[in-house]
């Protein structure tokens, strides 16, 4: 085995799913300061990985078929040493190994079977009662037992490139209060109301004296309009499309970041962002951001006022309305509280 280690973390998405790879990848480099890490992302997460300077480089999954016998011919020309497999899928399980990498960890969870488990060297397992009472960040660092590599820190943290902050102080200011919106979210049903958003943005801007700028990827649109056209006050609007890289030196710039439980979340939460994160009825605590400070704004659970009978699925939190429930008084008393203790130091 080559004295330096050679690591390929596979997780191919999502966003806050690779965000939070970051205090495994830390541990990692803590442990072994020279190893080289790399990480397996589908392509569209690639530039994520560009600011974590942990990172050695993102791998990225082929796109057609055609491309296979080349990745995986790549991936054996590594001569990877240790992998850690958090996808558990028989895709993933293959590449893993066809790595020959002598160390091959598949994690699962809950109820989950690991699937073809033979193909690996060493199982990480995280109990369901466990996995869902604690940060999902622990399910990763589970697997660093497996390499007997301990555990040191829990932080993460991502790194904006100088030329994209410097290049958006320009429209959003250099100093002052400023709230980032990021209004969008993979569920649909997880979606505040545009209206309480509106609302919000106005309540910010006239009586916490904060500029909003809102922001959303390309699947946002809808709910971007809607909210510019019910707001009585100007706000900013980002045009162009950010990258992931863009997006995280806006986060920094701001003073607090409003959002759903959504990688934007983590992303804002990882370049040392205040959050307030609004919740419908997922595990908040397993899916909280990571870091201190940070305000998660949910409902109690189990309902028992539901907004949508009809409409709602139970124990589905991708289905169902709960976020609703969530009051504009209480958003703007959580903006303010955050504005208070950024501008307080």
């Amino acid at each position: 085995m080559p004295t330096i280690p050679h690591v390929l973390i596979i997780r191919r998405r999502y966003l806050g799913d690779i965000v939070l790879l970051g205090s495994f990848i830390r541990n990692i480099k803590l442990h072994w300061p020279n190893a080289q890490v790399r990480v397996l992302v589908q392509s569209g997460f690639a530039g994520l990985l560009d600011l974590n300077s942990d990172v050695t480089e993102a791998i990225k999954m082929p796109q057609k078929a055609s491309n296979w016998p080349q990745f995986l011919l790549a991936i054996r020309n590594y001569n990877f040493t240790h992998v850690f497999n958090f996808d558990n899928t028989e895709g993933t399980a293959l590449i893993a190994r066809f790595s020959g990498a002598s160390f091959r960890c598949g994690s699962h969870h809950g109820g989950y079977r690991l699937k073809l488990k033979s193909f690996y060297t060493h199982i990480s397992h995280d109990l369901n009662e466990v996995h869902e009472s604690r940060p999902f960040t622990e399910y990763y660092l589970l697997a660093l037992s497996q390499a007997s590599v301990p555990i040191v820190t829990r932080s993460i943290t991502l790194t904006p490139k100088q030329d994209d902050v410097l290049n958006l102080k320009r429209f959003v200011g250099a100093s002052g209060r400023v709230v980032l919106i990021h209004p969008g979210s993979r569920s649909t049903y997880r979606v505040w109301p545009a209206e309480r958003f509106a609302e919000t943005c106005d309540k910010i801007q006239d009586e916490l004296g904060a500029q909003v700028i809102l922001v959303g990827g390309p699947n946002d649109d809808e709910v971007i309009s809607a909210i510019r056209a019910k707001t009585k006050t100007h706000l900013i609007k980002i045009g162009e499309s950010l990258s992931v890289q863009r997006f995280a030196a806006l986060a920094q710039i701001a003073s607090v970041a409003l959002c759903h439980d959504s990688g934007p979340m983590h992303v804002a939460a990882a370049v040392g962002t205040k959050v307030v994160a609004l919740y419908g009825s997922q595990n908040a605590v397993l899916f909280q951001p990571t870091g201190e400070g940070h305000i998660l704004l949910q409902t109690p659970l189990p309902c028992t006022d539901c907004v949508a009978p009809s409409r709602c699925i139970v124990q589905d939190s991708y289905h169902n309305l709960c976020v609703q429930k969530i009051s504009v008084e209480a958003v703007v008393e959580a903006v303010k509280i955050q504005l208070l203790k950024t501008f307080a130091n």
